[in-house]
């Protein structure tokens, strides 16, 4: 029998071991919609992003989740933007336990950052969002 796969969520909520993660919350990104879905991701860079690319203050937070419910594919990171979800990126409509942290960690240089917050930018400009239904 196959290991599991590790699951990571990325925030800058401060949460606790054995907090939930769940749909129905201000969404971290974009216009800060009610989330229909919680994110993770199964590689440690798509969960850096998140950490670094969520609204709010204090510190970026990568957590180990573990999915309560049935999860899918992202289609905000699959499908034509990168066919057969390289990034390992999924979403469902239930809760994400927190099992852990990955502390400490590395994030991108400040020059990636920059061009991924100008590239975040520009989307916004053109009234491009996240699929969220």
């Amino acid at each position: 029998m196959a290991d599991a796969p590790v699951y990571y969520h990325g925030t800058k909520v401060d949460l606790q071991l054995g907090d939930l993660i769940a749909p129905g919350y201000a969404s971290n990104y974009g216009k800060r919609e009610q989330a229909a879905f919680v994110y993770l991701s199964a590689t440690l860079d798509a969960a850096t992003w998140g950490a670094e690319l969520a609204v709010g203050e204090g510190r970026g937070r990568i957590y180990i989740v573990e999915p309560t419910g049935p999860i899918e594919d992202d289609p905000n990171l699959t499908d034509k933007k990168f066919p057969g979800n390289p990034t390992l990126s999924y979403r469902s409509r239930h809760p994400f336990r927190v099992v852990g942290e990955v502390s400490p960690w590395t994030g991108h240089s400040p020059e990636r950052l920059k061009e991924m917050l100008d590239h975040v930018e520009a989307l916004r400009r053109r009234g491009v969002e996240a699929i969220n239904d």
